[in-house]
């Protein structure tokens, strides 16, 4: 896996280090932990009752459909971070008959994973590539206790120490580098981020649960004032059971071009439109993460 924009924050004109992080534009990967997902892990609670019992009842058949439809992701989290990556969609779950402290990753299915060892694997990158910021979303919080999310807290700050950088300030990269802030955590649960000044509300995210690229497209600029747009061609069930041999793989690749198209359109910068951190599946598959990155240069023409 080539590593040409492992750097790519670092080596930005300095004119750009100077522009909010929000302004400028950030490559993220949707459902990040999917590479790794267990082929032996029951399916999530929060998947409908049919598919739950179809696991159970034919899990030789059910189980290699589920797997293929919810990997999103091919690269593992140091390849993401070497290919670009600086927002990871973070979808943790508690598995109900899971270890007391064990954190998974959930998508239809739980990862091999745990989320401590995968923190602890992102400030091992960081620490080797020192002026490189990330967002890490975390969200879903299947079967998360209030006992649960405060040890997911503190692992957070136990591993990120003072690189996580506290809520409120909008910053620069030049700001961030100063302050030796690595780290932005977005958490998706109100009551935990009240209790804990080094938590960001969760991020705005939305994206198209559309099969046809068309529609994505159609979506995506209907929403572009409202949010973070995610680039990604999402199933659904019933869609599944109609193309049991197809796999989400085979439904997004060839349709990249066509979405990296509109990608390449798009502008980050403050305006009600632009854009700013923009998440797709399977990167490193194609030129996504360098287009994002390469809108950044819009920004040196203003």
């Amino acid at each position: 896996m080539s590593a040409t924009n492992a750097q790519w924050m670092s080596e930005l004109p300095r004119k750009l280090w100077d522009i909010p992080l929000h302004h400028l534009s950030i490559p993220g990967s949707h459902d990040t932990m999917t590479y790794c997902l267990n082929k032996k892990s029951p399916v999530s609670q929060n998947e409908s009752k049919l598919l739950q019992v179809l696991n159970k009842v034919a899990p030789c058949i059910t189980r290699p459909v589920i797997l293929k439809w919810s990997t999103t992701q091919a690269l593992n989290i140091s390849e993401q971070l070497d290919a670009g990556i600086r927002y990871f969609d973070l979808r943790i779950a508690h598995m109900i008959d899971g270890s007391e402290k064990n954190l998974h990753f959930v998508h239809l299915v739980y990862t091999t994973a745990l989320v401590e060892d995968t923190l602890t694997d992102i400030s091992e990158w960081l620490q080797n590539h020192p002026k490189e910021v990330v967002i890490l979303a975390c969200r879903n919080f299947e079967g998360m206790t209030d006992e649960l999310h405060q040890y997911l807290v503190a692992c957070l700050k136990n591993i990120f120490g003072k690189t996580l950088c506290p809520r409120g300030e909008l910053l620069t990269l030049k700001q961030l580098w100063r302050h030796g802030y690595r780290v932005i955590v977005s958490y998706e649960d109100e009551n935990t981020v009240h209790k804990h000044k080094e938590l960001w509300p969760g991020i705005p995210y939305w994206w198209g649960n559309k099969v046809k690229t068309d529609d994505l497209i159609r979506y995506l600029e209907s929403m572009k004032e409202s949010g973070r747009p995610g680039i990604n061609l999402t199933e659904n069930f019933q869609y599944i059971l109609a193309h049991l041999s197809g796999s989400l793989k085979k439904m997004t690749l060839p349709n990249l071009p066509y979405l990296n198209a509109w990608v390449r359109k798009q502008c980050p910068g403050p305006g009600t439109k632009c854009t700013n951190i923009i998440a797709g599946d399977f990167i490193g598959s194609d030129s996504f993460v360098s287009d994002v990155i390469a809108l950044n240069q819009k920004l040196l023409t203003e």
